[in-house]
């Protein structure tokens, strides 16, 4: 299987099972717990039903949209996730190129693994960096600042990730970061000798954006988890992302809110976006599905923020039935990182290619000639 033979997200996932190792590949597929949310972010969208209109000259469409105060070819965008090289060599530039070059938006995480303001010198399409809360508040400061300073044209704040959600793949894969020889992994390292080559022989691994910053940065030789748990503050709340809205002073999403009470708060604290996200069911198993949520929250508070839809879009029917249900755009983040391990920059950008193309073939079918024409009328829910 290669390239040429990636047809769908799930083909791409294929590949990307046989080129990576399996730590690797696991880390990226995996959910917590038992993944019944991991499972259940896709499959909520077979509950929805699509209703086209025909014979309406549906021929040349627009699938532009507007937003965090950025235009974007199509609407869909590659969410922030960490640790790119993990997946190919070439990381976070691979992927920042590919959204470039599709006209969309990428999104750099805290922790990527190419720092701010390389990204921000690589490219001038439109850009997000996505924060953590640190305990040490001057590290927050820090990446705030460094963005503003780079061209980040927008901020989200991840804040369903106080703790790490309890990933037992990587346990049994023997999955570490940065990636080490273990008795669990050894096997699956040596049956992939072109990434071992290349992850290994193409520059220390690092966390980028904090090396400076904290001895974490610059030797991790815990998990991500350790990370996450030592590091980010489980004490943070509402005050604490008011301070970080006001001090970007700018766009701004809070990413990982799932109910119309914390939508509510985060427009009273000044955000101007919510992406509804259960981090790819990968933190609290047995949540609901963003796109379970995605009509409620609308119709409670749609007419005051942009709603960003994240997690489980693996079609571009997924996109349209989340637009006509009301979201401004979707966001991916395990789909696309297949692609990057299938095959660096040129299959992110095969994917993309892939899902514009999907979105406009189903809006002509749909018969809406603009992203704007997709509403309510064009969506049915089963009822079974």
């Amino acid at each position: 299987m290669n390239l040429k033979d990636c047809h769908n997200v799930e083909d791409f996932r294929k590949l990307a099972k046989k080129k990576l190792p399996s730590p690797i590949f696991h880390y990226i597929d995996g959910g917590s717990d038992d993944e019944v949310t991991l499972k259940r972010n896709t499959d909520s969208f077979n509950k929805c039903d699509l209703i086209p209109n025909v014979l309406t000259g549906a021929s040349n469409v627009d699938l532009s949209t507007t937003v965090l105060g950025q235009k974007i070819d199509f609407p869909l965008f590659l969410a922030a996730t960490a640790m790119h090289r993990l997946y190919h060599h070439h990381g976070e530039r691979a992927t920042a190129r590919a959204a470039e070059k599709m006209g969309t938006m990428f999104g750099i995480s805290t922790m990527a693994t190419t720092s701010i303001e390389e990204i921000g010198n690589l490219t001038n399409g439109p850009k997000l960096f996505q924060l953590y809360i640190h305990k040490d508040k001057g590290l927050t400061d820090n990446l705030i600042e460094r963005s503003r300073k780079a061209g980040f044209n927008s901020m989200c704040l991840t804040v369903d990730a106080a703790v790490a959600g309890n990933r037992e793949r990587d346990r049994r894969t023997g999955f570490t970061t940065p990636p080490r020889l273990t008795f669990a992994s050894l096997l699956s390292f040596a049956l992939h000798p072109n990434w071992t080559f290349n992850h290994f022989f193409s520059g220390k691994f690092m966390l980028a954006n904090i090396i400076h910053m904290t001895e974490k940065g610059t030797s991790i030789d815990k998990s991500v988890i350790d990370y996450i748990n030592e590091q980010f503050d489980p004490a943070m709340n509402w005050k604490d992302a008011e301070y970080c809205v006001k001090k970007w002073n700018g766009p701004f999403a809070i990413k990982g809110v799932m109910s119309v009470e914390d939508v509510k708060k985060a427009i009273d604290i000044g955000c101007t976006a919510v992406m509804i996200s259960n981090h790819g069911g990968r933190q609290l198993d047995g949540s609901r599905a963003p796109f379970d949520q995605l009509a409620e929250i609308v119709d409670a508070v749609g007419d005051k923020i942009e709603v960003i839809l994240d997690g489980g879009v693996r079609r571009g029917t997924h996109v349209l039935k989340a637009l006509a249900l009301g979201a401004k755009a979707c966001s991916l983040g395990k789909a696309y990182l297949f692609a990057l391990g299938a095959a660096g920059q040129q299959g992110v950008e095969a994917l993309l290619q892939k899902m514009k193309a999907e979105i406009n073939r189903d809006m002509i079918l749909m018969g809406c000639k603009s992203v704007k024409d997709l509403n309510r009328s064009k969506v049915v829910f089963r009822k079974n």
